[in-house]
This record gives C-alpha cells, sequence and structure tokens, in this order.
C-alpha cells in the first residue's frame, strides 16, 4: 500500500522518549458541557506520576523543541474549547503500548470501535448522549431544529484546521451520495405523525463552527439516533477532495484505488469512506493514528499529536503512546498471549472465566466483568424468510419454535457453555435493562422433550426408519446452522445432541466472516447463534426491527425495508406491526410515547420467540495487566456504546 508523505513521517518519528518540557506549552480547558447540561461532576482523579510541567507527552515536547511540530497550544482547541475528560480514577503517566491481537483487518472493530470519536457519544449510564466531538448544541422547542456547535481551533491529524465545512462536505458529497456503500442512515429523516411520510433532514452551515439539522417533522431522539447510526458526522475534506470520483474523476479513482492495492474501486471507497482509521494516509480525529498498513503481521497505530483532549490536571491524552496490535491465525493464542503477558489489554466471553480467574494471580491481570444487554448467552435464531419455502414455513410455525425450546435442557446448557455462570432461561431482556417483561425468561424454558416431539408430531413431522424426521411430503428435513466461527463449539454438539433426541437432523456450517455476511445478504443463513445485545430498540433498532439486512432471525425482512419493497421479502402479521409501531416511535413527540412504543415492540418478540435462548446473558471479561491503569471496573458493554471505547481508553495508561 502507498504510503503518504507529511503525516507518515511525522508519525514514525515519534518515539518513547522521555523528557521534560516547557509549561508554557501548556492549553488552558475548560470542560465542555452541552446546553442541558447533561454531564454530572466527577470527583477529582488522584495525581499519580505526570509532572506538573509536563502537559504533553516526551516524544512530542522533544518534536516541538527540534522544530519538527508546533507548540501544544497551536495544535490544540482554542483554550476554552478544549474537551477535558472527567472520567479517569487517577492522572496517568506518558509513554507506553497496548498490545493486543486481532486475526486481521476483518477484525477491524476491534481497534475502531475503541478509538472511535462520534460527534455525540453515550453517558457513563448509557441514558442519553453528551457532546464530544462537537461542543455544545440548542433545540428548538418541537425538536426540528438542533444548532450543534463545533470546537474552535480543533484541528485534524495532520494539523489541517476541523470546521464545519468537513461537515457539509461528508453530508453533500459522502453520505447523501452514498460513495462508501452506506445508504442514508434513518437517524436523517423524520416521520409525519399521520401519515408516516418520511423527510430528509437539511444540514446548512451557520458559521465555520456551527451547523444545523433541520427536520420537516419532529425528531426528539435525532441525536442518540446519530450517536448509533452516523457517529462521525463528518470527514477530511481535503483528503476526500484528492480521491472521489466527483472531483477526480473516474479513471483518476481506479488508478490511486490500484496504487493503495485495490482492484475494485467501490471497494477502495469503502475502505476509505467507511473504515478510514485502517489507512495511515487519512487523517483522523482520533487518540491514535495508524501508521502500518492493516495487511501486515503488526498493525501499529501512533499517538495523535494534534489530540483536542486533556486529563483534568490539562495534560493532553492520549497517555499511551501507542497501540500495537498483532496479527494471530488462530483466535484461541489471543487467550494464550494473554496468559503468557504478551497482551495487556483484551476481551473475553464467558467460557474463559474459569482459566483467566485461576491466572490472576500468576498473569499479573485482573478480570473485570462489564455488563451486557445481552438476551442470551447461548441461542438460535430461525431466519424467518429462508430461501426453502418449507424451512420458511416450519420457522413461521410457533409451535416449531417452543418445541426447540422445550427439547433442550437448559441446565446442561449452562454448566457446560458458560461454566454455570449463566442462568437456565429463555432469550428475553435482562432484568434492570430497559425493555425487561416479567416473565419472559421464563418462557418455554422448562425442559419437555415428551411435549417437544408431541409438537412436532401435530405439525406433521414423522419419523423415518432410521429415527429422523421429514417433511409432511416424506422429503429429508435438515436443519443448518451457518457460523463464520467456531466459537459455539460446545454449545452447537450439544444442540445437535438434543435436536437429534428429537428427530431432527442438524448440521453445522463454518465459513470465514466475508463470506458469511455475504450469506447474509443472499439469505442463505437459515440458522445461526448470532446473539441479540441491545441496550434501548429506541436508540438501537436494527437487532430488533427489519431496517436492513444485519440480523439472521429476520433475513429479508430487512432487505424489503431496505430497497423501499424493490427486493426482499415484504414482511407480514407480526413482523409488519414491528415496523408499523416502529414508523410511530420515529413520529412522536415526546420521549414517553418513545418509552411505551418501544415497550411494545419488545412484547411483540416476547410473544413470537424468533429468537431462542438456552443461556441468560453472561458478562464481557475485560481482562487488564495490573499495570493498565484507568479502565473502569464495571460499566455496560453493548455495541451501541462502542464496547470498550466506553471506557474513555485515550486516558487509560501504564503505570511505571
Amino acid at each position: 500500500m502507498k504510503k503518504s508523505g507529511m503525516l507518515w513521517a511525522l508519525l514514525l518519528t515519534i518515539a518513547v522518549i522521555f523528557a521534560g518540557c516547557d509549561e508554557n506549552n501548556a492549553a488552558a480547558p475548560d470542560t465542555a458541557k452541552s446546553n442541558d447540561s447533561q454531564k454530572a461532576e466527577e470527583s477529582k482523579p488522584v495525581a499519580s506520576g505526570v509532572s506538573a510541567n509536563s502537559k504533553e507527552a516526551p516524544a512530542l515536547a522533544k518534536l516541538v523543541e527540534e522544530g519538527k511540530l508546533p507548540k501544544l497550544e497551536e495544535r490544540m482547541p482554542a483554550a476554552g474549547d478544549v474537551m477535558v475528560e472527567q472520567v479517569a480514577q487517577e492522572i496517568g503517566q506518558y509513554g507506553g503500548d497496548w498490545t493486543m491481537a486481532w486475526t486481521g483487518p476483518g477484525d477491524k472493530w476491534a481497534v475502531g470501535q475503541p478509538t472511535e470519536e462520534a460527534l455525540f457519544r453515550f453517558n457513563a449510564d448509557g441514558t442519553g448522549v453528551e457532546p464530544n466531538v462537537a461542543k455544545s448544541y440548542e433545540v428548538n422547542e418541537d425538536s426540528t431544529v438542533f444548532t450543534i456547535h463545533l470546537r474552535k481551533g480543533m484541528k485534524w491529524s495532520d494539523g489541517v484546521p476541523f470546521t464545519a465545512d468537513d461537515v457539509l462536505f461528508y453530508w453533500e458529497h459522502m453520505l447523501t451520495k452514498e460513495t462508501f456503500g452506506k445508504k442514508i442512515y434513518d437517524a436523517y429523516y423524520s416521520v409525519d405523525p399521520i401519515t408516516g411520510e418520511k423527510a430528509l433532514a437539511e444540514v446548512k452551515k451557520v458559521d465555520d463552527y456551527t451547523f444545523t439539522v433541520t427536520h420537516k417533522y419532529p425528531s426528539v431522539q435525532f441525536l442518540e439516533r446519530v450517536a448509533i447510526d452516523n457517529k462521525w458526522f463528518f470527514a477530511p475534506a481535503h483528503f476526500h477532495k484528492t480521491i472521489l470520483p466527483e472531483f477526480v474523476g473516474e479513471a483518476k479513482t481506479a488508478e490511486i484505488a490500484k496504487e493503495w492495492g485495490y482492484e475494485d474501486t467501490k471497494a477502495f471507497l469503502v475502505d476509505t469512506g467507511y473504515y478510514y482509521w485502517l489507512h495511515p494516509q487519512i487523517p483522523t480525529l482520533r487518540a491514535w493514528v495508524a501508521s502500518t498498513d492493516p495487511n501486515s503481521d503488526q498493525f501499529v497505530m501512533q499517538r495523535n499529536p494534534y489530540y483536542w483532549k486533556t486529563d483534568s490536571e490539562g495534560h493532553q491524552l492520549p497517555y499511551l503512546d501507542r497501540i500495537v496490535v498483532t496479527k494471530v491465525q488462530d483466535p484461541s493464542q489471543i487467550l494464550l498471549g494473554t496468559l503468557a503477558g504478551n497482551y495487556n489489554l483484551a476481551t473475553y466471553g464467558a467460557k474463559d472465566f474459569t482459566i483467566l480467574k485461576e491466572n490472576e494471580k500468576k498473569g499479573d491481570f485482573r478480570v473485570l466483568p462489564w455488563t451486557q444487554p445481552s438476551w442470551t448467552s447461548a441461542g438460535i435464531q430461525l431466519n424467518q424468510t429462508t430461501k426453502d419455502p418449507k424451512l420458511r414455513q416450519l420457522f413461521q410455525d410457533i409451535r416449531f419454535r417452543e418445541a426447540l425450546s422445550i427439547g433442550v435442557d437448559r441446565n446442561e446448557i449452562t454448566e457446560i457453555v458458560t461454566n454455570g455462570i449463566a442462568d437456565p432461561v429463555q432469550a428475553s431482556v435482562p432484568e434492570g435493562v430497559f425493555g425487561y417483561q416479567e416473565g419472559w425468561a421464563q418462557k418455554w424454558a422448562e425442559f419437555d422433550p415428551d411435549r417437544a416431539n408431541q409438537l412436532l408430531d401435530e405439525i406433521g413431522l414423522k419419523r423415518g426408519k432410521d429415527g429422523f424426521r421429514t417433511f409432511p411430503d416424506g422429503s429429508d428435513l435438515t436443519l443448518t446452522d451457518i457460523e463464520s466461527s467456531t466459537n459455539a463449539d460446545s454449545f452447537l454438539e450439544l444442540l445437535k445432541k438434543y435436536f437429534e433426541d428429537m428427530g431432527l437432523k442438524f448440521n453445522v456450517k463454518v465459513v470465514e466472516s466475508g463470506a458469511f455476511t455475504d450469506m447474509k445478504y443472499a439469505n442463505e443463513v437459515p440458522i445461526n447463534t448470532e446473539a441479540i445485545s441491545v441496550a434501548n430498540v429506541a436508540f438501537r433498532p436494527d437487532t430488533l426491527v427489519p431496517l436492513r439486512v444485519i440480523t439472521p432471525w429476520f433475513g429479508h425482512y430487512g432487505l424489503y425495508t431496505e430497497s423501499g419493497g424493490k427486493e426482499g421479502v415484504k414482511p407480514e402479521g407480526d413482523v409488519a406491526k414491528i415496523l408499523e409501531l416502529w414508523s410511530q416511535l420515529k413520529a412522536s413527540n415526546s420521549k414517553d410515547e418513545i418509552n411505551r412504543i418501544a415497550g411494545e415492540i419488545y412484547k411483540v418478540h416476547m410473544d413470537n420467540q424468533w429468537v431462542i435462548g438456552y443461556a441468560g446473558p453472561t458478562p464481557t471479561l475485560v481482562v487488564a495487566s495490573n499495570k493498565m491503569r484507568n479502565v473502569p471496573e464495571k460499566a455496560v458493554w453493548a455495541d451501541e456504546f462502542r464496547s470498550l471505547g466506553h471506557g474513555h481508553p485515550a486516558q487509560f495508561y501504564l503505570k511505571q
């Protein structure tokens, strides 16, 4: 891949050098708050090792001294617009690497989520959003006009000013023109509460650091939707003008794509427009910037000299110099690497809990359980639109779903698959999470193989001489589970045993992650073990409302919605009801009404149980070296909150 010029050279120059710097380089930031004063005051962190005279990393101070980098105050936003992170437990120390592993660029979100910098991010308890890249905002009385203020003097990682022009460029030349393979996000449409008409918002520049988003109809949850759907809502115009066909022509874009190693121009634009953080050539607002080819055996991200946040005492973040990601062939190597001390911060599921806890002291790490809003830690989704018409009819029969649920012993599943951590319950919203319904966890949860077989008999699935059931017409009946990894091996082996006890052939096919995505879009995934994890359907409808192709249970219902009815399968019955409820929710003009309708969506799911669970949710295990500090001991692990990013890694540090 072809490397860039000045930024590339600068990033490779930065090394871990401990030296003092002049206190005159310090910025004098104030904590930015929204007009609603959503941020709660935090207790002041305890001082721990950063010299009061060192307001920036020693390596950056050295570059300033050598004249290779502007002074700190010239790199940061205006004093009152610097963002101050108030979440740290203690003031950190500069230096060191965050070491982790991945299976390659296909695992792009492993670094994408924790380094993400959104326009608005969810607050600590996940109940709402707070400004991040944005400094503040105002909303008019009927929630149709959102005025958003940016941070004056903020810069991209190459030193070019970040302004409202970067927002407008992204909106006009990338998002609405769908140059990076994504359709216009749902967040930008408002809905007429009477007719259901959808209207696209208007985005306008007010001045260099202010822009407005105007909706035709009330959009009460616009900021929350943006924080999930379109987290960044900006792009470096000065870079993209050099590669987009609109500005340089199709031929030139194709030529540049080949220089970068892409044969396909479309794939090139998707990677540079959406997965931009993997590429050293592309300026970013993140705390760390890519400095190597993501296809190399070791992917490295270096400290961003223009990062716009400080700790509570004015030290520029991040504390850590680099993120160093080592490519592994087998995911099991990640666990072995953690036990050996090769990786100082990694995440695991419940199946690794016992071995991790047993090695905490020896491995000099701690296991931090972060809560997941998952419905189940061991379950299956039945594609309601699967291609085979006989399988589709079977999956849509509620008696079949009940049989698959009660024909499996949840006690054995939880003991073997989750080490006894999870409860033997149905896939359902956990207590304490929005959408919880009394009695849902117990629905079809009692092991009753006799009734399961009775239900299968009622459907007309007769057993043959070999003990396996056939369709009513006598044709072969085989259930095929498609997986993109082998992480669910023990669960699927148990499931196969119970399904075959009921006379149901059950096969598992494992495919590469890219092929799995293609198969989802082609409606070729009849069954899958993907978990449902959503903090609030009003914030993140994707897995519960068929708006696009993403979740196996609704298959091509999602394609029908995404394509405006041109492709896919038209939703009917309770699936259509969910879409109707979602339209009502989007058109609501009060949060109380939104919560009521969201509750109705959960009830429809409870009635139908399209997702069948055999074990309750388990925590995500955040495993941190005892030297890695400021990692929250408790937090919510959710995609909406950007998983590990909810702990704000720019303030993680290694204690010397």
